[in-house]
């Protein structure tokens, strides 16, 4: 039998890929991450109110969006998540949170944004405390910290002062965070950085008892116009821009639902699920092999190929704080595997079409793996954008659903180029004309 080089290299290809899946997501329970309905946790329904005499407008909605997902990451929870549902709602959801009162105190109290004079600030552990929360900051880890205690520092001022806040650049074209302020603070900040300019003393910016700044004073500003400079990159500028936009929080805040997931339903449900997807599996498995023999294996091992692939995707994204396995996810992860099989199915019964015409085996399998893919592309396309409309548009669990069927369609194109295909072509060159019977498919004509 003689071996295509682009065939083999499509194996090889393959089989690196699936050994670096498997170190990737194995073992399965410490490197995919679980959502709530798996883990068990807290999730919330909050609603946004205006303020007397104020409008819930889109910038409003934004601020407060920036307060919550601050007061979460305050928890330490890597796959805690905050969403936006209709025009004035939101969706918390805490993974492993088990205490529900303090959470749903600290997301429903007003926001506080606190600027601190760190001459001021004598007491060591709060300094200690200080230095770690900002190295943890500007790292971007997510820790958890614990608050700062009030008693070992007082604001000289607070956000309500706070006017605007946008990115800029200062006179290098380095990006900077331009902050504006309304007399009173205009006021009070240039009393404070008078003082501080002569020796380039720190201003510590705190949100919710948080650390997230402490630029040193260059000169002295009267005017309440202050341009914040440092090592700031793009990203950084803006998540500075947004805390400082935020100040108070610029809303009522009132808990609509909080829901307690306990983990023993949802391992129980886990465990189901699990379940469900290797019945349907072993019931596909038994369907291939039964009906087209030896291609049905090739099928079971493409399947097996797909789920190594699907799981390893899932544990890098895991790793990169992007994805949470819910029980909609996985509901995704066994549609995935009916797509799966359907491609298969697709080059098979195109494999017999071809032969029937009177084609050799090795000539249909090179037709019937082209153009059998290129319908199954054509098909993937339609279910790919109803997956990503459901993604765009959809709250919630739902997502989870469309994003796991989104990453089946992509990983089961790959596992057919590399897999399924070039196997087909390379039974064909002989092994599938020796014993037809045993692949389910006729004997090949004479017509190349």
């Amino acid at each position: 039998m003689k071996l295509k080089p682009t065939n083999t290299l499509a194996l090889v290809a393959l089989v690196a890929l699936i050994a670096l899946s498997v170190w990737q997501f194995w073992p399965v329970e410490d490197r995919i991450t679980q959502g709530l309905d798996i883990k068990g946790g807290l999730s919330v329904t909050l609603t946004a109110e205006a303020l007397p005499g104020a409008q819930l407008s889109e910038d409003t909605m934004g601020r407060v969006e920036t307060i919550l997902v601050e007061r979460v990451n305050g928890f330490g929870v890597s796959e805690a998540t905050v969403q936006r549902q209709g025009q004035s709602a939101f969706l918390v959801q805490l993974p492993g949170v088990q205490n529900a009162q303090d959470a749903l105190r600290l997301l429903g109290e007003p926001g506080t944004l606190e600027f601190v004079d760190m001459t001021s600030v004598t007491d060591t552990a709060t300094i200690e405390l200080i230095g770690r929360q900002l190295e943890a900051e500007y790292s971007g880890e997510t820790t958890s910290l614990p608050k700062l205690d009030a008693a070992g520092y007082e604001p000289f001022m607070t956000g309500e002062v706070i006017t605007d806040a946008r990115v800029t650049t200062d006179e290098l074209g380095n990006p900077a965070v331009s902050v504006s302020m309304d007399g009173a603070g205009a006021k009070t900040w240039g009393e404070v950085t008078s003082r501080l300019a002569a020796f380039q003393g720190q201003v510590m910016i705190a949100l919710d008892g948080y650390a997230k700044s402490a630029p040193a004073v260059q000169t002295a500003i009267l005017d309440g116009d202050t341009l914040i400079t440092g090592s700031f990159s793009v990203d950084e500028a803006k998540g500075l821009a947004a805390i400082l936009q935020s100040g108070a929080m610029p809303a009522d805040i009132e808990i609509d639902e909080a829901r307690v997931v306990g983990p023993t339903l949802g391992k129980e449900s886990l465990n189901q699920g699990l379940v469900a997807g290797l019945v349907g599996v072993a019931l596909v498995a038994l369907f291939m092999v039964a009906y087209y023999r030896g291609l049905g294996l090739v099928s079971v091992i493409s399947l097996f190929a797909y789920g190594a692939l699907m799981l390893g995707s899932l544990g890098v994204l895991s790793r990169m704080n992007a994805f949470a396995l819910t029980l909609p996810g996985i509901a995704g992860l066994i549609l995935g595997i009916g797509v799966a099989a359907d491609t298969s199915i697709l080059i098979f019964e195109r494999l017999k079409e071809e032969i029937d015409t009177g084609k050799t085996h090795r000539s249909a399998a090179k037709s019937a793996v082209r153009h059998a893919i290129a319908t199954s592309i054509d098909a993937d396309v339609v279910t790919l954008v109803s997956a990503i409309a459901l993604y765009a548009f959809a709250i919630g669990p739902v997502r989870g659903f469309a994003f796991t069927l989104i990453l089946g369609i992509v990983i089961d194109l790959v596992a057919a180029l590399l897999f399924t295909g070039p196997v087909v072509r390379m039974l064909a060159e002989g092994t599938m004309s020796k014993a037809p019977a045993f692949w389910g498919v006729k004997g090949g004509g004479t017509r190349g």
